[in-house]
């Protein structure tokens, strides 16, 4: 009888749990890969901040994962700090410019004030206190700072489109999001005024005909090959019931 290999099975693990993106390292920068609609966000989220207006000005990116929004802010003049769990991710985001904190986003270390500009994208829905990422998010800007993210609304509309149909496509990780922590709009809009930011927020969601054309593509490629550098453009909408964008500036 021969004994050949024994596989190891995939880990299962609860929805939402950060050991995923450690599972998931080699995804990070794949164009075609299953964090693929999160290079799509990272430049949407880059194109709501200006240029630099002085020296040394800073960027704090929370849940900054392998640094996608990185080169959206090339240019454009910032120091780019990143805070974030997992050490993977941090390593990958360290080979592109970012320099990188090992924190927590509820308890970053950073002093109060330090940061012109903190991006907070595809991350409060992923954090048991969301409210407590908001209040740190708003200490580290100065007067002035701008706040800019995108998350998840907690509607039925949401938890269908997101995890229902979302987790099975080829874009999203299985198991990738609990739907108990997605943040409901307006009171995510309520708690930024509370700590001085007043937040505009808009829905977007992804060009569907540069997603269908997208998905083509990555259909025809080969298994070891990407598709082409053309990739989905997030579009605004009226709604902001499933995906929603903010930006504010912090007062006082």
């Amino acid at each position: 009888m021969r004994n050949g290999p024994v596989s190891t099975p995939p880990r299962v693990l609860p929805p939402n749990d950060p050991r995923q993106y450690d599972d998931l390292a080699g995804e990070w920068w794949r164009p075609d890969g299953a964090f693929a609609m999160l290079h799509w966000l990272a430049r949407s989220r880059a194109a709501l901040v200006p240029p630099a207006t002085r020296p040394d000005a800073l960027l704090v990116d929370l849940g900054c994962g392998a640094g996608l929004l990185a080169p959206h802010l090339a240019g454009k003049g910032y120091r780019h700090v990143g805070v974030d769990l997992t050490r993977s991710a941090l390593a990958q985001a360290a080979a592109h410019g970012v320099t990188v904190v090992n924190g927590d986003a509820t308890a970053v270390p950073l002093v109060d004030g330090c940061a012109d500009v903190v991006a907070a994208g595809e991350l409060l829905e992923h954090v048991p206190d969301w409210r407590r990422v908001v209040a740190e998010a708003c200490r580290l800007l100065r007067p002035g700072g701008l706040l800019v993210l995108d998350t998840l609304n907690d509607t039925a509309l949401a938890r269908l489109v997101a995890v229902r149909i979302g987790e099975r496509l080829p874009t999203v990780p299985r198991g990738i999001h609990d739907p108990r922590l997605f943040v409901d709009a307006r009171e995510l809009v309520a708690e930024c005024a509370r700590h001085g930011v007043h937040l505009r927020i808009r829905g977007i969601r992804p060009s569907l005909p540069g997603t269908l054309a997208w998905l083509v593509r990555r259909a025809r490629s080969r298994p070891s090959g990407t598709v082409d550098g053309r990739q989905p453009r997030m579009k605004p909408t009226r709604s902001v019931a499933v995906l929603y964008q903010g930006h504010g500036v912090r007062h006082g």
